[in-house]
């Protein structure tokens, strides 16, 4: 590649970064170009910590039996082959907390040198350079500590950390308030409608249930799979009922929303393990809509077992992209004392 001829026509999706196959955008490239330097419109950052998706965190936590230097390795092995963090099992990534270090001249992203950012796109798009072989991080948690640089696009999206609140706890709320932002956009569609959470005591349940709530649900239904997860939903006070079901057993989920107050005339799932579609969908009012904010949904199983079950519902792939998401969600943490107990409880 001519670095003189194709650094003065970027685009901005970064097409010019993928390296194989070509043609692809770089969500779906099996491999990125990392170099340092610039096209005119990208935007450098020195990276201080990555956020791993809960899905790709899980996957790998279970695949090394909790072996915290093997999961280390592995994220390190994906990041050198293919110039991003994308985990080839789930297809997620996650996204980072840096310094704007290098900032293109047509850069529309409005940032400066010196800005300390979230990323609110993907890992799975953004090359990355890891240069400390993360000697900070146990591989034992989604927050990584490390060291190296990122580039983002023009069409990339990023939030200034705000000085308020702690760096970590920033990216824990960014890197989910897409979820929040498109559930009060529904909620807010209906008139007063139930709306069930499965997943509800985690980063973006808990942030959806305040969102419902706000945006004007008669009820608001937290569904979770165990005592301790109830018992901390419940010392939260952010949903009006808190029930314990296992999300996979579709009949379970059904009856344990039923009982608390539903069908759901809005499902929205959070949980970041496979095998959930069919219990939302039994959960859900004919006429009601089912978001899917996991990355474990399969998109194909949802869509026959609506079918299957003769569901006349609406589904919803969870856009981790709305106008005003971050700062959404950063005030609805500011706001709620149970929704930030919670999101500090897991750093």
């Amino acid at each position: 590649m001519d670095v003189s001829t194709t650094l003065q026509a970027g685009d901005p999706t970064g097409l010019h970064r993928v390296l194989a196959p070509h043609g692809v955008l770089p969500q779906t490239a099996e491999r990125l170009d990392t170099r340092h330097e610039l096209w005119p419109d990208e935007v450098r950052v020195r990276v201080e910590r990555l956020n791993l998706d809960a899905a790709s965190f899980r996957q790998l936590e279970r695949k090394h039996h909790g072996d915290g230097a093997a999961v280390r390795s592995e994220v390190l092995d994906i990041v050198s082959a293919r110039g991003k963090m994308q985990n080839p099992e789930t297809g997620s990534g996650g996204m980072l907390v840096g310094v704007v270090e290098e900032v293109g001249p047509e850069s529309p992203l409005g940032l400066a040198v010196g800005d300390r950012i979230a990323t609110l796109v993907s890992l799975t798009l953004t090359p990355l350079v890891i240069t400390d072989d993360l000697a900070g991080w146990d591989g034992r948690g989604e927050q990584v500590p490390c060291e190296g640089y990122a580039v983002l696009f023009g069409r990339s999206i990023a939030a200034v950390v705000p000085d308020d609140l702690d760096p970590a706890l920033s990216l824990s709320v960014m890197d989910v308030c897409g979820a929040p932002a498109l559930t009060a956009r529904h909620v807010a569609a209906y008139d007063a409608p139930v709306v069930a959470v499965i997943g509800a005591a985690g980063k973006s349940g808990s942030l959806c249930l305040a969102a419902a709530r706000r945006a004007g649900a008669r009820r608001t239904i937290g569904v979770v799979p165990h005592d301790a997860e109830a018992a901390l939903l419940r010392g939260a006070d952010i949903a009006d009922e808190v029930v314990i079901a296992d999300a996979t057993d579709p009949v379970a989920l059904r009856d344990a929303v039923t009982t608390a107050g539903g069908p759901a005339d809005i499902t929205v799932v959070c949980v970041d393990v496979p095998g959930c579609e069919g219990g939302a969908i039994l959960a859900t009012a004919d006429g009601g809509t089912v978001i899917f904010f996991s990355m474990a949904t399969s998109f194909s199983a949802a869509a026959l077992g609506a079918e299957g079950l003769a569901a006349d519902v609406t589904m919803l792939v969870g856009n981790g992209y709305v106008p005003g998401h971050a700062q959404a969600a950063l005030d609805l943490l500011r706001a709620e004392p149970g929704v930030r107990s919670l999101f500090e409880r897991r750093l």
